[in-house]
């Protein structure tokens, strides 16, 4: 399958979830959706390693992706969501400081899925925070404080949920006896490429947190935020234009 072919099937897994109202309908979309980014992923992987030769087009490459604006608050949950995202697709990042944009190392396919799965989830973040803090059930904690504690805890329970979707697809393509062998040396080595790329390109020094010292901490927040994450949906809704459009290569 080619990656406009897989983005094409993971935008209607995208709106099939978004359409419907059973949480456990939902999961699943969201659960294939990923797991098709996966089994595309290595079916590349193993296409490029029986190709004769390589174009630029099959090489890791390197692409900066905007956040958002400095000094806007919470930039560092929305890096936090992009970076959970990427490591389930087999994307490394690099954060600036500001937390303003990522540099994403990886190959085309998989930086793609990682951007469409961001641009609907990062919607869906925003608004449950926003219905959070709405509903008054953070007080007497600090808005801020609630607010960041809400989208750390939604973004690492997507990115986990993300994660098991990834593995039950390896599962699945290894217990494929029709598929062509040679699949885990060609994973193998597009990690080992991937991670020579990575060397190679990132000027990185030092290591991001998402979290400070200052920021505070909420335990009703986090529960908040992990149920959230926990029901989110993937799909487009009116706002994912505008979400996409921060997504700047």
């Amino acid at each position: 399958m080619t990656d406009d072919k897989m983005l094409a099937r993971i935008a209607a897994l995208l709106r099939q979830a978004e359409n419907t109202e059973n949480e456990h309908e939902a999961e699943a979309f969201m659960a294939a959706a990923q797991r098709l980014a996966t089994t595309t992923s290595i079916d590349l992987a193993v296409a490029r390693a029986h190709a004769a030769t390589r174009t630029a087009a099959q090489e890791p490459v390197q692409r900066t992706v905007t956040i958002g604006n400095a000094g806007t608050r919470g930039l560092r949950t929305y890096v936090q969501l992009f970076v959970v995202i990427a490591m389930a697709n087999d994307v490394k990042c690099d954060v600036a400081s500001n937390s303003t944009f990522v540099y994403a190392y990886g190959f085309a396919e998989d930086i793609d899925a990682t951007h469409a799965l961001y641009a609907s989830l990062v919607v869906q973040m925003v608004k449950a925070s926003d219905a959070y803090i709405a509903s008054g059930r953070h007080r007497p904690t600090p808005t801020i404080t609630a607010r960041l504690n809400f989208q750390l805890a939604f973004g690492a329970r997507v990115g986990q949920r993300l994660a098991d979707a990834r593995d039950e697809a390896k599962r699945q393509v290894a217990a494929d006896v029709e598929r062509p062998k040679g699949t885990e040396i060609a994973l193998r080595n597009k990690d080992i490429e991937l991670k020579s790329f990575y060397r190679e390109a990132s000027k990185a020094r030092g290591t991001w947190r998402a979290t400070n010292a200052s920021a505070g901490y909420s335990s009703a927040a986090r529960r908040a935020g992990d149920r959230a994450g926990q029901r989110a949906k993937l799909g487009p809704s009116p706002e994912l234009s505008g979400a996409r459009a921060a997504l700047n290569d």
